[in-house]
């Protein structure tokens, strides 16, 4: 039987009904009759933003991953509850998982994307202390993340490949350095962000190694990765996912580009059709392979 919330040391048994009727920035906790559990704004870290959603199914092997959700929101924005939907699926087929919020970028509080990632390996630290009471594995994931998410998996999971067994991007950008990106035009409305991003001026005469730094494609390790990329895509451009799906298959590394034509970004919040029975089925499909 899982432990993990029953031993929590701040959970109170008495205060269930108080805190499920409170505002859904606090700690909260649901469990139902066959022993499954919805935990809600457990803290991992002091920051405000540093919140996740850890649901746990009633059923569910000792090695089974754990799929660590991020959201997009162009990394300035969003929160966990854009990816509630795709937790809850994961939940009703019986898979463990995190969905976290991450502190946003700021050029006044100096937070780019690398502490976005120092977020994600605190998730995991957290997680990794938690992971016996839960009959789990510590460093056992599966990173899943959207748009700029996406991102932040494929980043996050290329350099630990250790902690992280695969990888799935919806809609993630993958370079922001090459002379491909450089060139296009897409590079013309997207590098203002992304020199927030990744806190350094964008020279396209000079560009800073900072930029190839913050490019899952030139992080490449042997990580299993599964990519979604629609061709209408005027967010994330449809090269991008066909730079990385091109670069994984000359290492040879295990992967899989589901590209749907007529599609634009994070097409899962637009079509119903394209969500049920193109994107949940292969996302199911390889965190179970």
């Amino acid at each position: 039987m899982k432990k993990l919330i029953l031993r929590y040391h701040f959970f109170v048994l008495g205060s269930i009904s108080f805190i499920l009727n409170s505002c859904n920035t606090r700690f909260r906790v649901w469990v139902g009759t066959n022993n499954d559990q919805k935990i809600y704004n457990l803290n991992y870290g002091e920051h405000k933003r540093q919140k996740m959603d850890v649901f746990l199914p009633s059923e569910y092997a000792e090695n089974s991953p754990v799929v660590l959700i991020v959201h997009g929101g162009a990394w300035k924005y969003g929160r966990k509850e854009h990816m509630i939907q795709i937790q809850k699926m994961l939940f009703k087929n019986n898979i463990p998982s995190i969905n976290m919020n991450y502190r946003l970028v700021s050029k006044s509080k100096k937070i780019t994307y690398k502490e976005q990632l120092d977020d994600i390996a605190a998730v995991i630290d957290k997680f990794n202390s938690l992971a016996k009471k839960a009959e789990l594995q510590a460093d056992n994931y599966i990173l899943l993340g959207e748009s700029a998410g996406g991102h932040l998996a494929l980043l996050y999971g290329y350099q630990h490949p250790d902690q992280i067994k695969k990888i799935i991007s919806l809609s993630g950008p993958t370079d922001f350095y090459s002379k491909e990106y450089l060139d296009s035009f897409y590079s013309k409305y997207t590098s203002p962000t992304i020199q927030k991003v990744v806190g350094t001026k964008f020279d396209r005469k000079q560009l800073s190694d900072d930029f190839q730094k913050a490019s899952p494609i030139a992080n490449i390790s042997n990580v299993p990765t599964l990519l979604f990329q629609g061709n209408q895509d005027f967010l994330v451009n449809q090269h991008q996912g066909l730079a990385l799906d091109s670069a994984l298959e000359a290492r040879n590394i295990p992967h899989k580009l589901i590209f749907m034509k007529n599609t634009g970004h994070a097409p899962r919040f637009f079509s119903k059709k394209k969500r049920d029975s193109i994107i949940y089925p292969n996302i199911l499909e390889w965190i179970k392979k």
